[in-house]
């Protein structure tokens, strides 16, 4: 899956999420948006499921109250005490801990601080056709068969809380009657359109009781019926306009949300199920993030109501098309960041950007791909790898030094003092995250059968942990391919033929550059260089007790089958500018949303107190922006790294 690497990080003083500045501005952003969206629909976004960041899975809890007590849980948690952030990075990951080690360029480093707001950091996807995706049109695409906009409002809350009780059988009800105030026909089919519209699954009748007009709401069908995945061959029964593309298109612009917790309250809102959306690619929370997003058979008319009553989000530039999107499609993402307050002289940023943009920057995989707590994910990884499942489940579930949510201690000292999957869980109230997965399927499966336990674990997650562990491997062997050798291509590497590796032979090394050169993740189709970065590969796998030439794994889903990466990136695209500024709250650039709602860009003083590094660069799918960045400021992006240089701040 193509990810953006968003994670916080801040390259001279650490900022939490709970910043100061920042604080601020979201508090006034809440107080804001909560006004208007009662003042519009009565409807907030209070409630919204907010997953940890490094769970990215449709985890939808099937109990309302369990969903609700655990999104308090999550909620109350979140921000925690900017000394424990501290005392948690002390036993995190450095970059020199999984293999990020060397710089191509030759600059004189200096520092900055790196999403000091999420609004620093803006990331717009790009498309299949090289078009970068903006949000700049709220407009609706007219069709006479859409409701009217009467639709979303002649219910009453209280009439659309009795409806979706009724949709998602929370009651004993078999129907809800609806008294119709001002009897006129158009008022009965408006009512009708609504409940249709709004609560799909749901059949309305009209019937005349005691001398007074009701409309009836009613289920067609039972429970499996509506839990049914629709597709284009297989539609609701209200049928769909045949000269409309089955799938709405529209441009999802977000802020401080990652996209599955987007999906999920876009779901949540519209009352149908997350896997009826698609997209390219997934974007992480701590930005400001613009993709393309695809909804089967759901009107441009009822997404562009949700900008009234969302926060935090807004939808646009809609379209009809007969296709979904697909994971992977895109191209790649254009980045626009502001390094705030950084200390390098004009002639060593210039230097900086200008490496970047003609040599580039090792194609590392960033910090968050390995975690942030003191186990990180390539250790799991390779336990499974090593089929030694007692090891995984003890990574996952033993004590751990460093601060933790305070349920997540208690559920491990419980684990490590009973071995007890029930005891651990009934410690453990937000039962969504990993630990309580792999709890739940221990309780189910036993202690046993450990592998069928862990099975319970979405399997993207499960995932997550082997490739995790390729990554790993694969930023060692690239750091002593650069120390070896440099940066020239040499006989030996690796290029790609189309889609096929071949090594350089002695009498093409010169046709050749290291933009050209690839490497290969660990896996049973892949080939590995023919000169000591080679056996390197061996020798490390062999340290792991893992096997170069047997890849393969028992369980079908473990087994790796490799893949090709290359060893630098040249970004397109790039630009920089350095700005003075006064104020570390405003914004240094407008954004889409910025420009739609007229906002002119502060004024900025031409000799203030702070100086900043505006930056924009295209990347392709499945790259690291901050590895980017971190060759332009040649420091070590990890948040532990970053919290030991300077913890002032959190006191």
């Amino acid at each position: 899956m193509e990810t953006v690497e968003v994670n916080s990080v801040s390259l001279k003083r650490p900022r939490s999420e709970d910043d100061v500045a920042n604080a601020d501005e979201i508090k006034r952003q809440k107080i804001l948006e909560k006004s208007k969206a009662e003042n519009d629909s009565g409807q907030s976004i209070e409630n919204v499921t907010e997953q940890p960041e490094d769970t990215k899975s449709e985890i939808i809890p099937t109990e309302e109250s369990e969903e609700q007590e655990e999104e308090e849980l999550e909620d109350s948690d979140e921000d925690g005490d900017p000394e424990s952030f501290a005392e948690m990075m002390k036993h995190g990951l450095t970059e020199s801990d999984v293999g990020i080690t060397k710089f191509v360029s030759s600059h004189k480093g200096f520092s900055g601080i790196l999403k000091e707001r999420y609004s620093d950091f803006v990331v717009h996807e790009i498309g299949k056709d090289g078009r970068v995706s903006h949000l700049d049109d709220f407009s609706v695409p007219v069709d006479d068969e859409d409701p009217s906009e009467e639709t979303f409002t002649v219910l009453s809350d209280e009439d659309k809380q009795r409806l979706e009780e009724l949709q998602l059988f929370k009651n004993k009800e078999t129907s809800v009657a609806i008294e119709v105030i001002e009897d006129t026909k158009e008022k009965r089919t408006i009512i009708h359109q609504a409940v249709k519209s709004l609560f799909p699954g749901l059949e309305t009748k009209t019937e005349d009781r005691d001398g007074k007009k009701y409309i009836i709401a009613y289920h067609a069908a039972g429970k499996k019926a509506l839990a049914k995945v629709r597709t284009a061959t297989d539609p609701r029964k209200h049928s769909w306009p045949k000269s409309r593309g089955s799938y709405c298109h529209f441009v999802l612009y977000k802020e401080n949300k990652d996209t599955m917790d987007a999906i999920n309250v876009l779901s949540k809102f519209l009352r149908v199920k997350p896997n009826i959306f698609s997209y390219m690619g997934t974007k992480d929370k701590r930005a400001i993030t613009v993709q393309e997003i695809a909804v089967l058979r759901i009107t441009a008319q009822r997404l562009a109501h949700l900008n009234k009553c969302l926060m935090n989000f807004k939808l646009g530039n809609f379209s009809y098309k007969n296709h979904p999107l697909k994971l992977g499609e895109l191209q790649g993402n254009h980045f626009t960041v502001v390094l705030r307050n950084i200390t390098g002289t004009d002639e060593q940023i210039e230097q900086a950007m200008h490496s970047l943009r003609e040599i580039g920057f090792i194609n590392y995989y960033g910090m968050q791909r390995f975690g942030t707590t003191a186990v990180p994910t390539y250790q799991i990884g390779r336990a499974i790898l090593q089929n030694n499942w007692n090891e995984v489940m003890d990574l996952i579930l033993k004590p751990r030094p460093g601060a933790e949510k305070g349920y997540l201690v208690k559920c491990r000292e419980e684990w490590a003092k009973t071995k007890d999957p029930a005891a651990a869980l009934k410690k453990l109230p937000v039962k969504r995250c990993v630990e309580g997965q792999l709890l739940r399927g221990l309780l189910k499966y036993g202690m046993k059968n450990i592998i069928s336990a862990f099975g319970i674990i979405p399997r993207n997650n499960r995932l997550m942990y082997i490739h995790s562990y390729q990554s790993y491997v694969w930023n060692n062997m690239v750091s002593k391919r650069i120390e070896e050798y440099g940066l020239k291509a040499v006989p030996g590497d690796l290029i790609l033929k189309g889609a096929t590796a071949v090594h350089i032979e002695e009498g093409d090394v010169d046709n050749y550059t290291i933009h050209d050169v690839v490497m290969p993740l660990p896996g049973f189709d892949v080939i590995y260089p023919k000169h000591k970065i080679g056996e390197a590969y061996k020798e490390m796998l062999v340290a792991d007790n893992l096997d170069i030439n047997n890849m393969r794994h028992k369980i079908r889903d473990y087994s790796l089958s490799g893949a090709y990466r290359k060893i630098i990136i040249r970004p397109q695209n790039v630009n920089w500018e350095v700005v003075a500024y006064d104020d570390p709250k405003i914004p240094l650039f407008t954004t889409d949303l910025d420009k739609l709602e007229g906002k002119p860009l502060p004024v900025l003083p031409t000799d203030g107190k702070f100086r900043a590094l505006k930056m924009e660069f295209s990347l392709p799918p499945s790259t690291y922006a901050t590895m980017a960045i971190r060759e332009v400021l040649k420091m070590d992006t990890s948040i532990k790294n970053q919290t030991q240089l300077n913890t002032t701040w959190l006191r």
